[in-house]
């Protein structure tokens, strides 16, 4: 943006000392710098946020979990089956059955 150098400093202090005066001089320079201080703190802060958000944006998206399989029931096995469903199944429901 622009700079301050060493004679612009030196220029301001003097037009400061005497508008101020001696007395209240070194209050307000020290009430400046805890603001100027504050403002870096806070500019710095405001950078990592920026970056930690730019950091993120550019990272690649997290791979999407496999979908998950639902449990099945494991067949079981039909009982075997009895002499009379054995007979109707060979001679037909019609047929007398054996008692």
């Amino acid at each position: 943006m622009f700079e301050v150098g060493f004679s612009e400093l030196l220029l301001i202090m003097v037009i400061a000392l005497i508008v101020l005066g001696p007395e209240k001089l070194p209050g307000l320079v020290s009430r400046v710098g805890q603001w100027m201080g504050r403002a870096r703190a806070m500019a710095r802060q405001f950078r990592e946020q920026l970056e930690v958000e730019a950091a993120e944006a550019s990272r690649p998206p997290p791979p999407a979990a496999p979908p998950v399989a639902e449990p099945t029931a494991e067949p079981t096995a039909a009982p075997p089956p009895s002499p009379v469903d054995d007979y109707v199944n060979r001679n037909g429901p019609d047929e007398p059955r054996p008692s």
